[in-house]
């Protein structure tokens, strides 16, 4: 059987520890130099990027997020040993682990340091398929000739280069197709290189819970739960015609994952439709203040997304889930494109107003679509708001002093809410 010492790289034939170097850190299955498709995950990102450019946070429970009403937005492992989870309320978070340590994001540190990630992944394979700072999808089929070894061993040097050249660890996923790549490098975090081979397919996945699917969340849960679907061997049983006309086109997916079957390419520069962010409350809210304030940090990561992609939207949309689950989402066109923060914000407080009777809510969410470059973007005065073009403009001098001196140096009042 195909071994990989994690360490030192050597290849040789299975066994628990490497002959080369005696470590245990050994990679042993029957396909490693079969499969080609991964997914790279960052361990808890934000704060891996902490605790590399500060040592004395090395062993201290880290905690990025907002102050004390704010949420969680990501917390090292330390952290998440004592329940601290992301999105959870910052007061719930400081309850179940007092001495850790609270640290505002630094996005532009973040950027920076997922930007030479990237370019260590694009010595590797120009089919990278980014899905946040922090994780991508990686095609190294066909890889093996230009690297003189097989795409296992280039991923395995990928995460020892990030360590020792950027101080930061990552998880990684290789299979044959996407579904199973992510589902594997959630497997053995912090740290891990998880495979899953074609031939183990289905029976890796027939005692799994069709929460591992991807999307697959609380509510989707309990309505696969009411027809009796709880694992993947639950899903087999199923007719895929039956499991169309009971689920519509998420029963067709069904259908496919439950055999492990995914049939969709890494795609580089995939065109984006729509920016969106969102957040959910452990515990469901109607309190206007708390929802208002993220409101406006959701719109302000909105925007900053959209000018870091140079796009612009010409809808505003707000979603909110309620306490029974059901999702509720609003929309508007605007005259003219925008990417500002303020006009984003402006435009779904509104809409939460026309949906804040029904609440209490679960999670709130705000994002824009219909996108254009943003030389096409506030370009038209808003006639009704004569302070809009000043508003936009002290943004953007904001955003330059952000750029400069962190994202902390200024901070709306309502983002503290």
């Amino acid at each position: 059987m195909p071994a990989l010492c994690r360490d030192c790289l050597t290849c040789f034939a299975s066994g628990p520890r490497c002959p080369e170097c005696g470590r245990p850190r050994v990679l042993n299955h029957p396909e490693l130099w079969d499969l080609s498709i991964a997914h790279m995950d960052c361990d808890a990102f934000y704060a891996s990027v902490e605790k590399r450019d500060n040592p004395d946070l090395a062993d201290k429970p880290v905690i990025i997020g907002g102050g004390r009403r704010g949420v969680v937005s990501t917390a090292c492992y330390v952290a998440r040993i004592r329940g601290v989870k992301s999105a959870m309320p910052m007061f719930k978070a400081l309850q179940l682990c007092p001495d850790a340590v609270v640290i505002k994001p630094r996005m532009d540190a973040y950027v920076e340091a997922s930007r030479a990630i990237r370019a260590m992944m694009e010595e590797l394979t120009p089919a990278i398929e980014p899905l946040s700072l922090d994780e991508a999808f990686l095609d190294l089929t066909g890889t093996a000739r230009l690297h003189g070894a097989p795409p296992a061993v280039m991923l395995a040097r990928l995460v020892k280069r990030m360590k020792s050249e950027l101080g930061l660890t990552g998880s990684i996923g290789l299979s044959h197709n996407k579904f199973l790549a992510k589902i594997a490098s959630d497997l053995d975090k912090p740290r891990g290189f998880s495979v899953i081979g074609k031939a183990e397919t289905e029976s890796f996945l027939r005692p799994k819970s069709v929460r591992l699917i991807w999307g697959v969340g609380s509510a989707a849960q309990e309505t696969l739960e009411k027809a009796g679907i709880r694992s993947f061997d639950d899903l087999l049983r199923w007719d895929r015609r039956d499991l169309n006309a009971r689920f519509g086109s998420m029963g067709e997916r069904l259908w496919y994952l439950a055999r492990g079957q995914d049939f969709r390419r890494v795609t580089r520069n995939a065109p984006m439709k729509s920016i969106s962010n969102e957040t959910t409350f452990s515990e469901d809210t109607s309190d206007t203040d708390l929802l208002d304030g993220h409101l406006w940090r959701l719109s302000e990561k909105v925007a900053d997304r959209a000018k870091a992609k140079g796009l612009a939207g010409r809808v505003v949309t707000l979603k909110v889930k309620r306490a029974d689950f059901r999702l509720i989402t609003r929309r508007v066109s605007l005259t003219d494109a925008t990417q500002i923060a303020d006009r984003i914000y402006r435009t779904a407080r509104p809409l939460f107003d026309q949906v804040q009777a029904q609440g209490p809510f679960r999670l709130i969410g705000t994002g824009i679509s219909d996108l254009v470059p943003e030389d096409q973007a506030d370009r038209v005065p808003d006639m009704l708001d004569p302070q809009a073009a000043a508003r936009a403009k002290a943004e953007k001098a904001t955003d330059a002093l952000r750029a400069k001196f962190g994202d902390g140096v200024i901070l709306k009042g309502r983002a503290l809410r």
